[in-house]
């Protein structure tokens, strides 16, 4: 094809209608009206010389050469995107943008309202969207550039993405002030909590995901002992409710549960067997890696988080290495 005469205007659109499947919706996303986007649309099928889109129900489905596009095409407007980006220097204080981010409540309890008071002092421009999305989910919408970062225990992502560790967080037991079996058993704050009991307790699990197995089970599994669960909730503080008020054992991050012992309600016990200390990092898609903007974004996030973790975290080989810029 002959790049000269073609509007590369068009690509926008097909990028909205890949991600959308609607012309209301994809005109919504890039400002264009429905009517523009059928237009476009329609242009684009004679340039391309396919379909595209076929009708099913409510949606416009891809063909499937339209979705062999569909990957190519956002790597090429996330380059043409960096290229006008350019090197010029990024200025928070002037900067007009929307970061979007996914990530447990263990962020948006310990990183966000920090992060919200320095960008209303040196970033007012600037606004966070924290979004709620099943992992796996979340993975493709970095890819797709929906999401800008995501935080999450360290484990294996795909090629296109980019991770960096920020800290350090192990797991601990939370038990509500004078849980009467633990008081019978004269086992006080801080004190472990033997196998046998820990068991045979009622116990509020965190499961974002219902299908993922969690380490604590998985040691118990390998001595022959399962958890009582009575009830999954897919938030920290779901499980710290659960406990605090709710009179049931659970297991939260640290520095979560620091946060929140000011009140008065739980009492802190260690797990009663060994478990791999859990890093948390922060993934972004490799386009993103030099765009000064988001540099600055996750030099800020490092920053704060640095705080909540005494160990100081060697980045796996794969990584990225932290980002240290400026904070004004």
């Amino acid at each position: 094809m002959n790049l000269s005469g073609f509007d590369l205007n068009l690509l926008k659109v097909l990028d909205a209608m890949l991600r959308e499947g609607t012309t209301t919706a994809a005109g919504a996303r890039i400002g264009l009206s429905q009517p523009a986007v059928s237009a476009a649309l329609s242009r684009l099928r004679g340039q391309l010389n396919d379909p595209l889109f076929v009708r099913e129900g409510q949606r416009l489905a891809p063909t499937h050469f339209a979705l062999s596009l569909q990957g190519p095409l956002q790597e090429a407007l996330a380059l043409i995107d960096a290229v006008l980006d350019g090197p010029a220097e990024f200025d928070p204080a002037k900067a007009q943008m929307t970061f979007r981010m996914s990530g447990s409540d263990f962020f948006s309890e310990l990183l966000f309202p920090r992060l919200l008071a320095q960008l209303r002092r040196d970033a007012p421009g600037i606004t966070l969207q924290l979004v709620d999305l099943v992992f796996m989910s979340t993975l493709d919408a970095v890819e797709n550039f929906d999401i800008d970062l995501v935080f999450w225990p360290r484990m294996d992502t795909p090629a296109r993405l980019t991770w960096q560790d920020l800290i350090t967080s192990d797991f601990i037991t939370c038990a509500p002030v004078d849980h009467p079996r633990l008081r019978r058993a004269g086992i006080g704050d801080g004190d472990p909590i033997p196998v046998d009991l820990y068991c045979d307790l009622d116990h509020a699990h965190f499961a974002p995901d219902p299908s993922m197995s969690t380490q604590i089970d998985e040691a118990l599994a390998k001595i022959g002992r399962a958890r009582r669960v009575v009830v999954s909730l897919p938030t920290f503080t779901g499980v710290y409710g659960a406990v605090a008020d709710g009179g049931l054992i659970g297991y939260l991050p640290k520095q979560f549960a620091l946060a929140r012992k000011w009140e008065g309600k739980i009492t802190m016990h260690p797990i009663p067997l060994p478990i791999e200390t859990n890093y948390l990092t922060m993934i972004w898609h490799t386009r993103m890696t030099h765009k000064a903007s988001h540099q600055w974004m996750r030099a800020q996030i490092s920053r704060i988080l640095a705080q909540f973790s005494d160990d100081r975290v060697a980045p796996d080989a794969g990584a990225a290495a932290p980002v240290t810029l400026p904070t004004g």
